[in-house]
């Protein structure tokens, strides 16, 4: 590749897990990018400014950004059993509790939010009172202090939130499989259009190698994942990376287009998100 590509993905394991061996120059034939770490809801951010060539994003973001981006076939998460929570104090047994109830998510464009309202839609009919956007490692504490009624939590808080002495009030991914059969998706890696179609498909090419040499050699990346995993329990990394590294990180395939169109034209449909032009998720650069 002609330069050093720019790339930002999130310090959870799941990405540094997949990118080891890129960011390290590992990948044969392809140069170490310079790595940006942020939370999902400022590469959201970045990629809606047109900002770095590669990020990883929610692909409820995803409508917003695909003039100036691509998705990538790989790299990014999907998969069963993967799908955010809603958490309150124990006591609340019925999602009715939660109406005209405050809220805290971790992002109004993020998969997890399109999830949590097109369940809300049906499973609260009262309707939510006020939604409050915070980073997602406050939530919890916030729902424990009770500072709000509920929270929506993603990541490593599936593993941790017995902690706080929280209940699992919801599983956003339990109600989305059970209502379409589909997989979850979360995060896509979306690419800039204007690197041309040769170098997306070298790029796209070399993420599919950087999953590979991970699953290939887990140990290699274990420093890297630890690293950067904010001080999170080695156990709890090792869960968070078999969650969300699956077989549609390596490619998409037509299962995983499926699942994340019935998302988007569901949102759509529900005012959540702009209407996709037909074909606007398929991997054609040129």
């Amino acid at each position: 590749m002609a330069e050093r590509l720019s790339i930002a993905y999130s310090p959870c394991p799941n990405d540094t897990f997949v990118f080891h061996a890129w960011a390290h120059g590992l990948v044969p034939g392809a140069d170490a990018p310079e790595v940006t770490f942020a939370d999902i809801d400022v590469t959201n951010g970045l990629a809606e400014r047109g900002e770095l060539d590669v990020l990883k994003i929610s692909y409820g973001a995803l409508p917003w950004v695909l003039d100036e981006y691509a998705l990538l076939p790989c790299g990014g998460a999907l998969g069963r059993g993967c799908g955010p929570l809603v958490l309150t104090l124990p006591g609340v047994d019925s999602p009715e509790a939660l109406a005209g109830r405050t809220v805290a998510v971790p992002s109004e464009r993020s998969t997890a939010y399109l999830l949590f309202r097109l369940w809300a839609a049906k499973a609260v009919p009262g309707g939510f009172g006020e939604i409050v956007v915070l980073p997602f490692h406050e939530i919890m504490p916030a729902v424990r202090d009770g500072r709000v009624d509920a929270g929506l939590v993603i990541h490593e808080a599936r593993f941790t939130y017995q902690q706080y002495g929280l209940h699992s009030l919801a599983d956003m991914g339990e109600a989305w499989e059970r209502e379409t059969g589909h997989p979850i998706p979360l995060g896509a890696i979306v690419a800039r259009r204007s690197l041309g179609a040769e170098r997306l498909h070298a790029l796209a090419e070399t993420v599919r190698a950087s999953v590979r040499q991970a699953w290939a050699d887990p140990a290699a990346s274990r420093e890297y994942v630890l690293a950067h995993a904010q001080e999170m329990d080695p156990d709890v990394a090792d869960q968070h990376i078999g969650l969300y590294v699956t077989e549609f990180t390596e490619d998409l395939g037509d299962e995983g287009y499926e699942a994340v169109r019935a998302l988007l034209t569901r949102a759509a449909a529900e005012g959540l998100v702009p209407p996709l032009d037909p074909g606007a998720l398929a991997f054609r650069p040129s």
